[in-house]
């Protein structure tokens, strides 16, 4: 289960949230239950939840009885097996419908894939990570396992760069200490004075181009949308390969298109 945070800007310091009289200890319990179906954790038995949820058995027994009978959860037929249910859409499903910034990014999106054929995507923070919260497809499709609710380290992305870079300088210090830095390729950054003077230079140039930090052969582009005070509300993003694709050629073709829809989706939102 993640780590409860703590607001931006608050100190490092602040007391863990799980040590106050308000935090409800079996809700939190139940969401590792469910955070336990990750990655290749897709059905599990009881006792295979619970590990991965790092509870005790008979906890987890009856979280799992709550949240089957709460349809969050189901067992397949004729097995001793556990699988998320279609009910837990609708919690991502709520929350998207809640985000103005993905309707008024929609239109700019499509038009970007139409025209370029690449696909396109909208991006926020949250922490010291990056969220997909709109993909639109392009003829090329790259990064396929990337969908809606992935997530990203900031300091390694575009779109978390250029983010960053509209906070102040103990903002982005305190969120790549957040970070677990480590390589996820052999050109991952992992030196937290190049990482800052990279968000440093993302913040001259209004966006960021990284290569090879998260996938080999990837080239991303990223452009932050902002809201009042200037403060990063969310990223337009677009990724391709280096098969196809030179960093100069992305900056040169693609991100004119990157920055007139994150500037457009900016000035729009400031209007509300």
């Amino acid at each position: 289960m993640r780590t409860p945070k703590t607001t931006a800007g608050s100190p490092a310091g602040d007391t863990d949230p799980r040590e106050s009289s308000l935090f409800v200890g079996s809700v939190a319990k139940a969401f590792q239950v469910l955070e336990a179906f990750r990655d290749t954790h897709r059905e599990m038995s009881i006792a295979e939840i619970a590990r991965a949820a790092g509870l005790d058995r008979s906890a987890t027994q009856r979280i799992i009885y709550t949240l089957e009978h709460l349809q969050y959860l189901r067992r397949l037929p004729g097995s001793n097996l556990y699988g998320l249910a279609p009910e837990v859409l609708s919690l991502s499903y709520n929350y998207l419908r809640s985000r103005r910034i993905i309707d008024r990014a929609s239109p700019y999106l499509v038009e970007m894939t139409h025209v370029l054929g690449e696909t396109s995507n909208l991006q926020e923070l949250d922490g010291h990570e990056i969220v997909f919260i709109a993909r639109i497809p392009g003829r090329h499709l790259f990064n396929s396992d990337f969908t809606v609710g992935s997530r990203l380290p900031a300091i390694y992305s575009a779109s978390g760069r250029a983010m960053l870079a509209r906070l102040d300088v103990a903002e982005r210090e305190r969120i790549i200490a957040a970070t677990p830095i480590a390589r996820i390729t052999a050109q991952t950054e992992t030196d937290p004075e190049l990482l800052l003077r990279h968000i440093e230079q993302a913040g001259k140039d209004g966006f960021a181009i990284v290569q090879n930090q998260t996938v080999i052969g990837d080239i991303s582009v990223g452009a932050p949308i902002t809201g009042h005070g200037g403060l990063p509300i969310g990223a337009i993003n677009i990724s391709v390969p280096s098969t196809r694709w030179t960093a100069a050629k992305v900056e040169a073709e693609l991100l004119p298109h990157v920055l007139l829809a994150s500037t457009s989706i900016s000035k729009i939102l400031d209007n509300f």
